[in-house]
């Protein structure tokens, strides 16, 4: 049989020293373009989906990827292309766990699918260099995923159905796209940053073995009205000079709902006041801050201006002493 040499690093369109990134950017996006979903009846895409896909399950694994890149064009030569020195200890997919060579081209199965009747890799799982093939159940890579709430879901906390993508084994063993729907139970209070996790959704396992898990890390949206410093919301309450000088009651949005608070005389510009328990964090709730904004009217019309005249003369207040 011929076996013609792959260029993975060029069926991507990446450099031979490109990062992990560049490759994990480079496939997700020829993926976009040449899925068999956006392209149903295209038998082209449908081929580079696949090819674009095995180059990137070489390359995105270091230790495949080191095997490729020392075997290289001329893997042909030799003693049918002997592995590198030390590589009869890898073993593929974690902690001995094999790997399906199934749906990917001759090139690859004849790599990575089997060296030959002296042992090595085989489709449907390692076999080690005694002759034994030794397939245990082992359990799925855990995954990850982006969480968006707004800042009222976070505070709130409560269930909300999440749709995500995962990849899973398709029709001639080819990994494909789907969409899964799931609950997640978001804990009051949760913080940007945050990991919650989803025990059996992650990647599946391996010859029967149990599916990892995902967690789904909080990212908190920007809002309008608000800024989160650490537990705490700040916001901003803007007073004209005249209700910071002679203290006032206003209504304050918050989280949950609407406040009345009190603003004492002689508030500045900047200073802080606090509604406590307002903020997140669960049972140990931060609070809100309200930052005190005093704007100024622009447009006086005559009597205005003597008005504030009379009170600049009759007052002794010097904002620049200390």
């Amino acid at each position: 049989m011929s076996v013609e040499y792959k260029d993975y690093y060029k069926i991507l369109g990446v450099g031979k020293g490109a990062s992990q990134e560049d490759i994990s950017k480079a496939f997700k996006r020829l993926a976009r373009k040449h899925h068999p979903d956006l392209n149903p009846g295209d038998a082209g895409a449908e081929a580079r989906f696949k090819e674009a896909n095995e180059a990137y399950e070489v390359l995105k694994d270091p230790e495949k990827r080191k095997l490729y890149d020392q075997l290289g064009p001329n893997w042909q030569h030799g003693q049918n292309f002997q592995p590198p020195p030390g590589f009869e200890n890898v073993r593929f997919g974690g902690q001995g766990a094999g790997f399906d060579a199934a749906g990917f081209s001759d090139f690859f199965e004849t790599i990575f699918g089997g060296f030959g009747a002296g042992g090595g890799f085989r489709q449907g799982g390692f076999q080690d260099f005694g002759g034994q093939h030794a397939r245990r159940p082992r359990r799925g890579a855990d995954a990850e995923a982006v969480l968006e709430l707004t800042l009222e879901e976070a505070y709130r906390g409560g269930p909300k159905n999440v749709t995500i993508q995962e990849q899973a084994p398709g029709p001639g063993g080819m990994p494909t796209m789907h969409t899964k729907t799931l609950e997640v139970r978001i804990p009051a209070g949760v913080k940007d940053g945050a990991r919650i996790r989803l025990a059996g959704q992650g990647n599946p396992g391996q010859a029967g073995g149990p599916a990892g898990d995902l967690y789904m890390r909080v990212r908190i949206l920007p809002h309008r009205l608000f800024r989160v410093d650490g537990d705490d919301v700040v916001t901003d309450l803007y007073l004209a000079p005249w209700e910071a000088a002679l203290g006032t009651t206003v209504t304050v949005p918050t989280l949950e709902r609407s406040v009345e608070m009190t603003v004492p005389p002689g508030v500045s510009s900047g200073q802080k006041l606090r509604l406590r328990g307002k903020g997140l964090g669960g049972g140990a709730c931060g609070d809100q801050l309200v930052r005190i904004m005093i704007r100024t009217p622009k447009d006086l019309d005559e009597t205005q201006r003597t008005l504030w005249q009379e009170l600049a003369r009759a007052s002794r207040f010097d904002p620049r002493a200390d």
